[in-house]
């Protein structure tokens, strides 16, 4: 019974039941966030040093402050592409190449989503400006766009997951910096490299692309109904010649791919993708500060979801809910590895639910993991897959992340898709599910 009330589970599952009564997600966040934290004894404000709901939740903004900036710069360059009417050229000849094939359009979109992550490196910027143009199509394909948003999630999580280049080496990095810092020297285990976590990740993206065919052809592959419903700001159009403008987006989207790969920073590519807009006049200069509320206006929401799942894991871990519900697990995994493995990725699948992020998740999980993985047996292959897995678990899934946040962005332009019923739980099953089997399995075997 005291499990039941750790701050984690209770925090995780009210988020999940504001959301799926359809209240606000930035609304059931800061609640959840303020009865966890209540729940694990700290106090609303505090005069002094200690922690409290509120200095927990500001300082946790840093932990996704540059995700939040990336976002809101990414959404100006959106704005800016919109403005110049490419978004709709862009959508005109992407049409002409679908036709009226459903499945043409589900595999442009899913290698779109994939390159996003990858090759161009810009996340979920794009979905906002090149989805909506496309939701006509859509309807007269009845193409159920539950579907499409499962599609979209997975280019956007597979990717990273299980191929070492752009958000991939990013998170890969992150998953072997943390387990390589909590091995301890008389274990025997050697240095975790990228090249490790490549070789058994795959396992993983396996069971994800498992779960993806599951739902284009088999849980949504009927018809569905949609109203045609102009959409503000997406204009037809039938002259689909690149203007010089045009050439300006286009050289400015290559500077930002340039800036990625040097940098490795979002935020620096996206600014430079914007001064070469401003500099050679993409965009009028009297249209600088339409652009930035366009920016703020398409993403600006998404990024303060970010801050406060930031503040979100901060408050659950000044409570030492994680912790304490690890420690608790232990008892109850018996020496048994299947069990152990269960708890392990269920545990993953609670944290990550909550703070939505999968990236953000490995830290807060390693140091408790990467021992217990040790003490019950498992291998550092089993480890990998086992964190990766945990990390990534809940992400696809939760209100509150990135990959269900942009398709719902997109696909909801015309107000006919829920974020919860339409993307969440569609995306939780199919996802959620075959990772946790996947990586049960697996680690048994490695």
């Amino acid at each position: 019974m005291s499990n039941l009330l750790n701050p984690v589970i209770v925090a995780v599952v009210l988020l999940c039941v504001l959301c799926l009564l359809k209240i606000n997600v930035l609304l059931s966040m800061l609640i959840s966030l303020f009865v966890g934290g209540l729940i694990g004894g700290l106090p609303v404000v505090s005069s002094g040093d200690e922690a409290s709901i509120m200095s927990s939740v500001i300082s946790g903004f840093s932990g996704n402050a540059e995700t939040a900036l990336a976002y809101v710069l990414l959404g100006t360059l959106a704005s800016c592409m919109a403005t110049t009417g490419i978004t709709e050229i862009l959508s005109k000849k992407m049409a002409k190449i679908i036709g009226g094939n459903k499945w043409i359009m589900l595999l442009a979109l899913l290698i779109i989503a994939c390159l996003s992550q990858n090759l161009i490196p810009i996340h979920i910027a794009y979905i906002p400006i090149l989805v909506p143009p496309l939701l006509a199509l859509m309807n007269k394909m009845k193409l159920d766009r539950r579907g499409v948003a499962c599609t979209i999630a997975f280019g956007h999580k597979a990717p990273y997951i299980a191929i070492p280049f752009g958000f991939g080496a990013i998170f890969m990095g992150i998953i072997a910096d943390n387990i390589n810092a909590n091995v301890q020297s008389d274990w025997g285990w050697e240095k975790v490299t990228i090249g490790q976590i490549t070789s058994v990740n795959w396992i993983l993206a396996i069971a994800m692309l498992i779960g993806l065919a599951i739902a284009v052809f088999i849980s949504y592959r009927k018809p569905r109904e949609y109203k045609d419903i102009q959409i503000e700001g997406i204009h037809e159009t039938e002259d689909t010649t690149l203007k010089y403008e045009h050439w300006v987006i286009l050289a400015a989207l290559v500077v930002v791919v340039v800036l990625q790969f040097i940098y490795g920073s979002l935020p620096v590519a996206a600014l430079g993708g914007l001064v070469v807009i401003f500099l050679f006049r993409g965009i009028k200069p009297n249209q600088i500060d339409d652009q930035f509320q366009g920016g703020v206006k398409l993403m600006g929401f998404i990024a303060f979801v970010m801050l406060v799942a930031g503040g979100f894991a901060a408050v659950l871990q000044n409570t030492g809910a994680v912790d304490a519900l690890v420690a608790s697990a232990i008892d109850l995994m018996g020496g048994n590895k299947w069990i152990a493995a269960f708890i392990i990725t269920l545990i993953g699948l609670l944290v990550t639910m909550g703070i939505g992020t999968s990236f953000g998740t490995v830290p807060v999980l390693a140091v408790l993991y990467v021992p217990l993985c040790y003490q019950m047996g498992f291998s550092p292959a089993a480890t990998i897959v086992l964190m990766s897995a945990a990390a990534a678990l809940g992400d696809a899934g939760s209100p509150a992340s990135d990959t269900t946040l942009g398709p719902t962005s997109g696909l909801n332009a015309d107000g006919q898709h829920d974020h919860i019923w339409d993307t969440c739980v569609p995306t939780f099953l199919h996802f959620n599910i075959p990772l946790m089997i996947a990586a049960i399995v697996a680690a048994q075997f490695l």
